[in-house]
């Protein structure tokens, strides 16, 4: 079920990673995907896969939760992995039918990949997981104020990507709620060829793009009433400030991100 994604979500707790500086958490989430990029095989992998169980082991976030996460992506794995498969020729032949060869290359490539995207979302839910908007907001307006200095709207940038995370799970759950509606009125989405199901999706989308238009001018009008005008002049009830446990996280991410780099010294 579309309820069943959990991507964009924020649950409130009382984790080592829930209170950290959310600037913080920002940063280590990049150097999490560099530390993936420019790992170019398993053992360089497997830091950074040592690294995203830790975090998640203090999150405190559930694991099931974090399986959701991967249940949008799952297509996208799927693609990836046959690609890889069928078009990698490289390496020792597995399986040769007609036109259709598998070489190892091929299959651990598949694998590697396959791994490493499931490692990027679940990292990266990590952070919309522990940390809320607005405080998200705040951090990535803090960290691209320097942008304000060439004239960037550096407020209104931070608030369209939050919001446009924030309203995720509401527009998984307006599309859940107005499939429901057309399968009562005996709307058939499940069975037929493909082109079938795409137009069954027809009755679906038209009122999905007419709520959401909905609650956008909901969501202005709101924000006009309460004489909201972006980034000048505007307070904040919670001011971002680090701690020593905020600099303890970023060494233990600067050994880590060292490890990678060492690794591909070593081995080459």
């Amino acid at each position: 079920m579309l309820k069943d994604i959990t991507l964009g979500q924020f649950f409130p707790g009382k984790s080592i990673i829930h209170r950290l500086d959310p600037r913080f958490k920002i940063i280590f989430t990049l150097v999490f995907i560099v530390m993936l990029f420019v790992a170019d095989g398993y053992p360089r992998l497997a830091v950074g896969l040592l690294f995203l169980a830790l975090a998640a082991s203090v999150s405190g976030i559930p694991p099931r939760l974090m399986l959701k996460s991967i249940k949008p992506i799952v297509p996208i794995i799927i693609l990836t992995s046959v690609l890889n498969i069928f078009f990698i020729r490289t390496g020792d032949l597995l399986f040769s039918w007609h036109f259709i060869k598998i070489t190892e290359q091929g299959v651990n490539t598949a694998v590697f990949m396959a791994v490493r995207i499931i490692a990027l979302i679940v990292g990266t839910s990590l952070l919309t997981y522990t940390t809320s908007p607005i405080v998200l907001t705040d951090a990535i307006e803090r960290l691209m104020s320097p942008l304000k200095k060439i004239k960037v709207p550096v407020h209104e940038t931070a608030m369209i990507m939050t919001i446009a995370l924030r309203f995720i799970p509401t527009l998984i759950e307006e599309t859940d709620k107005i499939m429901s509606a057309q399968k009562a009125r005996g709307a058939d989405m499940e069975s037929g060829n493909i082109v079938r199901r795409a137009k069954a999706l027809v009755p679906v989308l038209v009122p999905l793009l007419v709520s959401s238009f909905r609650r956008a001018g909901e969501l202005a009008l709101a924000m006009e009433c309460r004489c909201y005008h972006g980034g000048d002049g505007r307070t904040r009830m919670k001011q971002l400030r680090s701690a020593p446990r905020d600099y303890v996280a970023l060494l233990i991410t600067a050994l880590f991100m060292g490890a990678v780099v060492a690794v591909n010294i070593i081995i080459g």
